[in-house]
């Protein structure tokens, strides 16, 4: 009896070691785990508009991530490491977007997020990322709740919504001596976000709003807006919405109202495919920017982001957008190389704190242990003929 356990533990064996050979022939790597992981790529995660209304944002920030991320492979990558994106499209909605950030953490492993575009989407995962300890790095958004209270794990590049809606109502009270303002907003926390934003600019001036009308986020259904807001008489309108709804409550309004009024944008609009939609429409139409102008190339930074959309993204046009995105493709390379040692998440955020200034060439950001807004500066834009800088009052 003792002999055929004996012989039995012998099969056993035998059956193991063959079975531990196959493994290893099929899947090769996984004997190399700790090898491997000191030159495997750095996988990071983005849940983006790619479809609907706000498509062009998702696809163009992607095209400037991807351009920056193929310029740094191409020169080493992170100490030989390769830094490669993975994109999911969540549509600009909140559900999709939480989906999306599950799996790109827990089973993609992405070290950090980075490029959300929205608002909405932005808030749906902020007690996902909290929770993972991952960092949330340059969201497409303005909005106050990513910087106040301050969240360790909330990374952003852009200007606030409230400093963008300084800047408009500086331009449109202090320099053009309106006083007749109106605003046309999103019905959901980005649209909030700006809506609060304005308000708060003309309390500083003892001024309200003498009117506003939204919309449901991912439609075109502007026309009770349109009566809610010209009840009023507005001399100007600032709008914070997507695109293609900025656009249709712009041309109904030059057709039906056909008033001599100012339209703002704050820049999630997307100023290039704002211009494209309006077409004609375009006149006394105004954008805040929170990057300079793509085809600045007097600046370092640009010419080579210029230089590399056309070598790795030819197809994505030059834009604020693809602009932003692959200043965040750089900003992220630049502190990653900083770190001393093991490149963790913990790390990353410590050394941007401890580093702080960062200079991509022209473009300088700086960050501390209680800011995790690397820029502040905002510009604005005409739309039509062309786009183009507006001239305003130093310092306003």
């Amino acid at each position: 009896m003792r002999k055929f356990h004996h012989q039995n533990h012998i099969l056993e064996s035998s059956c193991f070691g063959i079975l531990l050979v196959l493994l290893t022939l099929l899947h090769p790597l996984s004997v190399n785990a700790t090898r491997e992981t000191e030159y495997s790529p750095i996988l990071l995660g983005q849940s983006c508009a790619l479809s609907g209304p706000a498509r062009d944002l998702g696809t163009e920030l992607r095209s400037g991530l991807l351009a920056s991320f193929a310029y740094i492979n191409d020169r080493g990558g992170i100490k030989g490491r390769e830094v490669h994106l993975i994109s999911l499209d969540d549509g600009y909605e909140p559900d999709k977007a939480v989906r999306n950030t599950y799996r790109l953490i827990t089973e993609d492993d992405a070290f950090l997020l980075i490029g959300q575009v929205g608002t909405p989407t932005s808030k749906a995962v902020i007690p996902i990322i909290e929770k993972f300890k991952i960092p949330f790095f340059a969201p497409f958004t303005g909005a106050d709740l990513l910087r106040t209270p301050f969240r360790k794990y909330v990374i952003n590049i852009r200007a606030s919504y409230f400093q963008e809606m300084e800047k408009i109502a500086s331009y449109l009270i202090d320099q053009q001596n309106l006083t007749r303002i109106s605003c046309f907003y999103q019905n959901d926390s980005y649209g909030f976000a700006g809506l609060t934003g304005i308000e708060q600019a003309l309390a500083r001036r003892n001024m309200t709003l003498v009117s506003k009308g939204s919309y449901e986020r991912n439609t075109l259904a502007v026309m009770g807006s349109i009566k809610d807001i010209y009840k009023a008489a507005p001399q100007a309108v600032v709008l914070v919405g997507a695109y293609t709804a900025c656009a249709e409550f712009i041309k109904l309004s030059k057709t039906r109202v056909g008033q001599n009024i100012t339209f703002c944008n704050i820049s999630f609009v997307g100023t290039e495919s704002l211009k494209e939609a309006l077409g004609t429409y375009g006149n006394n139409v105004i954008a805040s920017q929170v990057v300079p102008d793509p085809h600045e190339t007097s600046i370092p930074l640009i010419k080579e982001y210029t230089r590399s959309m056309k070598l790795y993204q030819h197809d994505a046009p030059l834009s604020f957008t693809s602009l932003e995105g692959y200043l965040s493709g750089k900003l992220f390379a630049a502190i990653a190389l900083a770190v001393p040692g093991k490149l963790t998440r913990e790390a990353f955020i410590s050394t941007m704190q401890s580093k702080g200034t960062f200079d991509l060439g022209g473009i300088v950001l700086q960050f501390g242990p209680r800011d995790h807004q690397g820029l502040d500066t905002i510009h604005l834009t005409t739309i039509y003929p062309a786009i183009q800088s507006l001239k305003t009052e130093e310092g306003k």
